[in-house]
This record gives structure tokens, sequence and C-alpha cells, in this order.
């Protein structure tokens, strides 16, 4: 479940606090370190000047000595057995020997002198100094988040209980009653009102044009339904008139599977269009009963042509839906079958959980097999038949049902189609 905005901003209120504090500890540790090597090297600078002076009024108290320095003279010409083995060898100027030990070395045509340096005193003040000075900033910056956080959530909550109303709106029909000025929390701002009010006028039209398409597909399918049936009525008569001549027997044909066709295309949008307002009647149905009654439907467009369509039934199942929907996607995958199948075979393979349409007919590339689904592509534009919306109304159908539907497709091998029982 993705994270609400108000936790979002609070998990990045800490992170930055995290770092701040991150940045600034190494911030002031390094002037720690700096501020030590600096004093250091002045009180080694400062004692080493005293001593010369010392040296050349010819003072016995030359060199000093106290808790934190220890020095030592070797004249010119002299072996250093005076100094500790630990501080034989070094060369001129300052080098840090231990963690809180250094030592300053200076040679003059007098001799050498060599300063050693505890820092314990220097580094016990600076990590006193460094720690009050951290924590005084790091409280700070954790009051000031917090507030910062506080004023941010204030102002966020209302968003965040828009969008929470928002993602419950039934998108064919949304609530929009619920995101009035009057019913917004009260520390929204002018923003949040502005959003709310185009919200509320998004619902209200995205609910008058679901309406109106919704009205419009109803009314045109059941007006087109009354002129469709006087033309297959019409041309059944026309058929059986022993007078009919070959031609006009070919051109009624036509007639009449064009007229099933758009039977079953308005069959589906009567469909699809009630899913908004009610379930569509459903009964316990087999489909074996379905599938003969579709393949039927498609003998006559195989007459005169070498096709063979041959059903194989690995049992089938019995389903809880309307059975007109199941006829309508197999009755448009037999007729793509049909229609872009010249010669060969096209098989119906039934089985509890699925079934498949196959042909050997031309196939489709992998670029026409990504649009398949599209609303009104066609691979093959030379071919009269067809508008390109069958095998998207067949998707939409499988996907209000949960029968989700999916193609098989080489390029001069033929293709098939697969309608899933979930």
């Amino acid at each position: 479940m993705p994270q609400g905005l108000p936790r979002r901003i609070k998990l990045a209120f800490i992170a930055q606090a995290l770092v701040a504090s991150v940045v600034l500890c190494l911030f002031l540790l390094a002037i720690g370190l700096a501020v030590r090597q600096s004093v250091v090297n002045w009180a080694a600078h400062r004692e080493a000047t005293r001593f010369w002076t010392e040296v050349a009024a010819q003072s016995s108290e030359a060199l000093p000595r106290s808790r934190a320095f220890d020095s030592y003279f070797i004249p010119a010409g002299s072996a250093p057995d005076a100094l500790p083995p630990a501080m034989r060898g070094f060369p001129p100027g300052l080098k840090q020997v231990a963690l809180s030990r250094f030592v300053y070395v200076e040679e003059r045509r007098q001799g050498r002198f060599v300063l050693s340096i505890d820092t314990t005193l220097i580094d016990t003040a600076i990590l006193v100094t460094v720690l009050v000075t951290l924590l005084f900033a790091l409280g700070l910056s954790y009051v000031m988040a917090w507030m910062t956080y506080r004023t941010t959530k204030r102002m966020v909550v209302p968003v965040s209980w828009l969008a929470d109303v928002v993602a419950w709106w039934d998108p064919r029909a949304p609530d929009t009653s619920a995101v009035r000025a009057s019913r917004l929390p009260p520390d929204s701002g002018s923003e949040v009102h502005q959003l709310a009010s185009a919200l509320a006028g998004l619902g209200d039209r995205v609910t008058d044009f679901v309406q109106r398409e919704r009205d419009f597909t109803r009314d045109a399918s059941h007006e087109l339904r009354t002129p469709l049936t006087v033309i297959r009525v019409a041309t059944d008569l026309m058929l059986a008139d022993p007078d009919a001549s070959d031609r006009q027997l070919r051109s009624l044909a036509r007639v009449q599977r064009a007229g099933r066709d758009m039977e079953a295309v308005i069959d589906a949008f009567l469909i699809l269009a009630r899913e908004a307002e009610v379930e569509p009647l459903s009964e316990e149905f087999d489909v074996r009963e379905v599938v003969a009654h579709e393949v039927a439907r498609v003998q006559p467009l195989l007459v005169g042509r070498p096709i063979e369509l041959a059903v194989i039934d690995e049992g089938t199942p019995k389903l809880f839906a309307p059975p007109h929907v199941l006829a309508v996607m197999i009755g448009n995958l037999l007729g793509n079958a049909v229609r872009f199948t010249d010669s060969g075979r096209i098989e119906l393979h039934l089985a509890p959980e699925r079934i498949e349409v196959r042909d050997t007919g031309i196939g489709m590339t992998p670029e026409a097999l990504m649009k398949a689904f599209d609303p009104f592509y066609r691979a093959d534009h030379a071919r009269e038949e067809g508008r390109g919306m069958g095998l998207s109304i067949v998707r939409r159908l499988g996907d209000r049902f949960d029968w989700p539907v999916s193609l098989e497709s080489q390029p001069g091998k033929g293709t098939t189609a697969i309608i899933r029982f979930a």
C-alpha cells in the first residue's frame, strides 16, 4: 500500500534531520581538529621563542617544563643521549606521535631544541566545547524541524483527506457532494478549496458524460435492432425464393452475414452498456451448446471454400453467466478465423478451463499482434470485410466476466485465440 503524504513528509523530515546531524558532527569534528592543530602549533612556537630568548640571556631556567610541556636541549656537536629513545631522529617541525602527544623540533646554531607537548587538557576543552555546541545545535534543529513538520502537516492533511475521498469514488458515478466546500476540513486553504471545486466539477462532468454515453448506447442499440430484424426476415424470404439467381443469392448471403455481424456488435454493446447499471441476467449453461450454435452460424460462410471446420471436445464446463456473452465472443473469434483463412483448417478446442480457436490463415506479425485488441485496428486493409471492432469487443467482454483473452500468431502460419475461464 503506498505511503500517505503526511507519512512521507514525516520520513523526509526525519531523514533531513539525520543527514543534518551527521554533517554537523563531521563539521564540528573537523573544526575541533583544526583548532587543536592551531593551538598546539601556536604553543610550540611560543615556547620555542621563549626558550631561545632565555638561552640568549644565559638564563638557567631556559627549558620550559610544566604539566603540558616537557623540553630538551642538545647543544651543537653533542650526542642526543639526553633525549628519550622515542624522541630521537625527528626532523625539524611539528609532528604528532600519539593521540594526545606532539613533538616539536627546532634547530639553531646553538643546538637542537625538542619540545614534547601533551594535548590532554586541550583535547578535553575542545571536546566539551564541541559536545555542548553539538547538543545545542541538534536540539535546536530538531525543534525547528518538528515545528516545521507540524505546520506542514496541518497544510497537507486536507489534501490527503481529499485524496482519500476521491479514491473511494465510483468512476462511473462519483459522489461530488463529499468534496463540497462545507465538508472540507477546517484547516483547508484556498488551494484546497480550488482543488475540491475543480474535482467536484470534473466529477459532475464525468457523471453527465457516462450517463449520455450509456443512454446513447442503449437507445441506439435498441433502435437498430428493429431495422436489422426486418433485413434478416426479408433476406430469409428472398433466399427461399426458387427463382432467385446465383448472383442474387450471393448478394443476399452477404447482406445476411453483414446483418448477423451487426447484430453481434449490437448485442455486445448492450451487454457493455448495462455494466454500469445492473448485472446481466445470468444462468447456468453448457459451453458445448453455445459453441455448436456459433459453429452452425458460420457454416454457410464456408460453402464453396476449401476450409475444414472441426470441433475437438476435451471436456467443456458449465458456466454461470449470460450465455449470449460467450456466444458473442466465440462468434467474433470464429468470424475472424473464417475471414482471414483462405484455405486450410479451423479448429475449436474445448477444454474444462479454456476454449481455443485455431486457424491456418494469414497470421499476424508481432507488431500487428500488439495492436490487435485496439478498436478499429485492421491488420489487412486489402480485405473489404471487417470493421476492426471484433477483437476489441471480445477483450472488453472477457475483462467484464473474468474470461481473459489472448492471441498467439505467426505470419503465414495462422492464429490461435484463447478464452480462459477463471
